[in-house]
C-alpha cells in the first residue's frame, strides 16, 4: 500500500491528491475544498499494511505437515520456520 492508497482508505472523501508523497500532500474533495489529513495516521496505515504483506507464514497445511514430521522424528522444524518469520518480519511498534 502506498501514502496515496492510505489516504484514500482513511478519508473516504479526498478525490485528488497533489504533492510530493514524502511530504504532506494537499488533499481535495469533490468540491475542491482541502481536506486536511494527518500524515503520522496515514505512514502508520502504510506501515502496517506492508507488515501484514511482509510476514508470510507457510500453507497451513505445509505447517500440519510439518508438525506432523516434527512429532514423527522429534524435531522443530515448525517453531523454527515461525520463529524465522517473526525475526524476519518484527511487528511494527
Amino acid at each position: 500500500m502506498n501514502k496515496n492508497d492510505a489516504i484514500r482508505e482513511l478519508y473516504s472523501t479526498v478525490v485528488n491528491i497533489v504533492g510530493n508523497p514524502d511530504d504532506t500532500p494537499v488533499c481535495t474533495d469533490e468540491n475542491g475544498n482541502e481536506v486536511t489529513i494527518d500524515l503520522d495516521a496515514v505512514n502508520t496505515l502504510v506501515a502496517s499494511k506492508q507488515y501484514q504483506e511482509d510476514r508470510q507464514y507457510p500453507s497451513i497445511g505445509e505447517q500440519l505437515d510439518m508438525q506432523y514430521w516434527d512429532a514423527v522424528n522429534g524435531t522443530t522444524t515448525w517453531k523454527d520456520a515461525i520463529a524465522q518469520v517473526k525475526a524476519d518480519n518484527p511487528k511494527p511498534e
